[in-house]
């Protein structure tokens, strides 16, 4: 038997494991219901509120104060300004009214921590440190929460396609997570995307269309208001779960979060813009963390022409960034490129154009004559084992 919850069918004892997750604070699920002494503790929690003692958010606010000092160590003007985030990413693609597919991954700030395997439905960890301090048991929980999650996603898109007006092929992105800041401020979020465009949003326990979004999304809202549990079962994910999840994960993959990869930059020259023009590229690879900056200056005044590419990841967890320039080709020379990163100890990289091209040239009148002595080497060497046969 089944029955309908927030737009979704799901079997009676999914529908009672997804409904109690909705009161899921902190405490473990277990077959969709918290322990009772788990329940006497957030009951206590709430008695507490107000009268001096400390709350959980008095307590998650302490962790990641502690934890934005240890994780960032000097960089202490920086601490104090950037929230620590964790947030999940969805893809979900619907060809026709008979297929779909799923894709889901977890970040924890610009560093990919989780994946999901759509055929078995289960968390792919890709760190030994990505379980936090979640027990396996919870964990598993959540895994069957996003695998019901996605079986009712499929269902009402495919049925309710035709009402809101939506056109196949389609592809819905969603991401939801928290922020964490220092300053006593737990921010909580979940953000939908429809064919690449903002489409709604949930905010202060409702769905609410994007501004740019047309009248489909505000008939998704109101069909998605309707239902209580599904709402609070998202503000209690996004805003109790998510935060005590983070910090987890924070703590356990500090010594990840705190490494330094210096980049690698060389330039090169791309497509001609136009007659007499071209196109500066500098290249900067191989970096972590990801915040960076590159410019191409003269002097040291920056060049306003100076485009900037996104910044890509490597199958390694660094990053890459392409920055170029269109200028003319007699006043490429003494244009330079400079790269300032963290790991780089206050000290910008600089490069400057047409020394690249020296430093082929240095190059290949260096390998030219290794190679001629290789080869000559090889041709004496066989030739005098000609010689030795009698």
């Amino acid at each position: 038997m089944r029955a309908r919850v927030g737009g979704w069918r799901l079997a009676r004892e999914q529908q009672s494991f997804f409904i109690s997750i909705s009161s899921w604070g902190g405490g473990r699920l277990v077959g969709g219901r918290r322990k009772s002494e788990q329940r006497q503790c957030q009951a206590g929690w709430l008695k507490t509120e107000g009268s001096g003692e400390t709350s959980p958010g008095d307590m998650v606010s302490l962790q990641v104060t502690l934890l934005a000092a240890l994780l960032l160590g000097g960089h202490g003007a920086r601490a104090a300004q950037e929230p620590l985030s964790f947030h999940v990413a969805q893809i979900s693609s619907f060809a026709n009214q008979s297929w779909a597919q799923h894709q889901g991954s977890g970040w924890l700030g610009d560093m990919q921590t989780h994946g999901w395997d759509s055929e078995s439905g289960t968390i792919i960890f890709l760190h030994s440190w990505s379980k936090g301090n979640f027990s396996n048991e919870e964990l598993i929980d959540l895994e069957l929460l996003f695998r019901v999650y996605f079986i009712g996603l499929t269902r009402e898109t495919q049925e309710y396609a035709g009402q809101l007006h939506f056109k196949y092929p389609m592809e819905i992105q969603v991401a939801a997570g928290c922020e964490l800041h220092s300053s006593d401020i737990e921010k909580g979020f979940l953000r939908a995307a429809y064919q690449g465009s903002d489409f709604l949003s949930f905010q202060n326990m409702s769905w609410v269309p994007s501004l740019k979004s047309d009248s489909r999304a505000q008939s998704a809202c109101d069909l998605m208001n309707q239902y209580e549990a599904i709402r609070e079962t998202v503000h209690s994910l996004t805003t109790n779960t998510c935060p005590r999840f983070a910090l987890g994960l924070f703590d356990a993959g500090k010594v990840d979060l705190q490494k330094q990869v210096r980049p690698v930059a060389w330039l090169s020259s791309g497509p001609s813009p136009g007659p007499g023009r071209l196109l500066l590229v500098c290249h900067v690879s191989g970096f972590y963390p990801k915040p960076v900056w590159v410019m191409w200056m003269w002097g040291e005044q920056e060049q306003q022409g100076t485009r900037r590419g996104d910044v890509l990841p490597h199958a390694d967890g660094t990053w890459y960034l392409r920055v170029t320039l269109d200028v003319v080709a007699q006043e490429a020379a003494g244009l330079s490129c400079w790269v300032r990163h963290s790991s780089l100890g206050g000290r910008d990289m600089v490069l400057y154009w047409g020394h690249h091209l020296s430093m082929y040239l240095i190059l290949l009148a260096v390998t030219v004559p290794l190679i001629l002595l290789i080869v000559v080497a090889l041709w004496f060497k066989k030739r005098c084992s000609y010689q030795d046969i009698p």
